[in-house]
């Protein structure tokens, strides 16, 4: 091991000492819940997680119940069908709001730009008691329904969708579009052929944290999607937990099924993670 990084700079002996104390302090709570789940609910009450190498209590039986109920599988669906646009919307939406607020000149863009920024210190939650009146019976209708959850995951995802991808945008070139708009190219085809796909890194950042957060959600989901047949798996796992916390050992079996999904979508784009929101943190 060099003393340096491959960018020429020295390593710092704190952080290389501190990054993998926090690696291991965040993976601690991961493994207890691993264990947990692998062990009968007897075991679990009586002992800790920790002594479950001389204590035992071992069983395969949590996963063989969750796998067995056929709810679970369904909610799998439920979550993919929900993740999947209120994913793509917001940052389709967001990724054009950002062109125009970096490239295009127009009468109160940076009074409209703050607005958007300041949206997002508002909490999600005082919003919800309006949007029921709207989604509902006696507004839309639609609560209930998979499109009320894609419609409330784009609002609450696109401010912070085009603060991202506008800071990004603006640590562009700003000769390449000059370039395509002496070529005659349009605002469609600049965004298209050259800012999107330069963008990308950020677009994958955001999907990535996008996605986590809707599949993670419970209160979205149990609010507009009820427990009905569009039950999430979130609000799945958590209707296993009973009143008076029976069903535990079954609830944390489900809570490394749900993972799965997740973590191939971040080890999919973790290249893109920190690279995409790091690249315009000093710009705009």
């Amino acid at each position: 091991m060099t003393g340096r990084m491959q960018d020429g700079r020295k390593r710092s002996p704190a952080a290389m000492i501190a990054m993998p104390l926090l690696a291991v302090l965040w993976t601690i709570p991961t493994l207890g819940l691993l264990v947990t789940s692998l062990r009968t609910r007897e075991a679990a009450a009586t002992t800790g997680w920790w002594t479950a190498l001389w204590e035992g209590g071992w069983t395969l039986g949590n996963y063989a119940t969750v796998l067995g109920d056929p709810s679970i599988g369904g909610s799998l669906v439920n979550s993919i069908v929900v993740a999947v646009p209120a994913t793509v919307l917001p940052i389709m939406f967001a990724a054009f709001a950002a062109y125009a607020f970096t490239f295009l000149r127009f009468r109160g863009k940076d009074v409209l730009f703050i607005m958007i920024v300041a949206v997002m210190v508002v909490p999600i939650q005082v919003a919800f008691q309006p949007m029921l009146d709207l989604l509902g019976p006696r507004g839309l209708g639609i609560n209930g329904q998979f499109v009320a959850v894609w419609m409330l995951h784009t609002g609450f995802g696109m401010p912070l969708a085009i603060y991202t991808l506008r800071n990004y945008m603006s640590t562009l070139p700003s000769s390449v579009v000059e370039s395509a708009k002496i070529d005659g190219a349009s605002h469609f085809q600049t965004f298209w052929r050259l800012v999107a796909p330069m963008s990308s890194p950020a677009i994958a950042a955001f999907a990535t944290l996008q996605f986590l957060w809707v599949w993670n959600d419970l209160l979205i989901a149990k609010l507009f999607l009820g427990g009905g047949e569009n039950t999430t798996i979130i609000v799945s796992l958590q209707q296993m937990l009973g009143t008076q916390g029976q069903g535990a050992e079954l609830l944390t079996a489900g809570a490394f099924i749900s993972m799965v999904v997740p973590m191939l979508v971040f080890f999919g784009l973790q290249r893109f993670l920190v690279r995409g929101m790091t690249a315009g943190s000093v710009k705009g």
